[in-house]
């Protein structure tokens, strides 16, 4: 896969935020990715040492709009492990 095609958007919750001190980075990433692929592109796109990529499945919640009853899609989650002394600046960056 390109490199600029598997990463989609950095996830932003408390969470994510708090592991960000300990060097790790949460993406929603392209569901065909491998976890080489995410690393390639994490390294590619920020110029870091990616030490691990864990991956995560994310099954979509059921939304109701009236009488309807509708599914948000499925999608998945890379939490990427960068060298200790490392960061990414960009990813605290609104609108990237």
């Amino acid at each position: 896969m390109k490199g600029t095609l598997v990463l989609l958007r950095p996830v932003i919750t408390e969470r994510s935020m708090t592991e960000t001190n300990n060097g790790r980075y949460t993406f929603a990433v392209d569901p065909e990715a491998t976890k080489h692929d995410i690393a390639d592109a994490v390294a590619e796109a920020f110029k870091v040492d990616v030490i691990a990529v864990n991956t995560i499945k994310m099954h979509g919640k059921s939304r109701r709009l009236g009488r309807r009853i509708g599914r948000k899609p499925d999608w998945k989650k890379a939490i990427v492990t960068i060298a200790s002394g490392q960061k990414i600046e960009k990813y605290f960056v609104e609108g990237v």
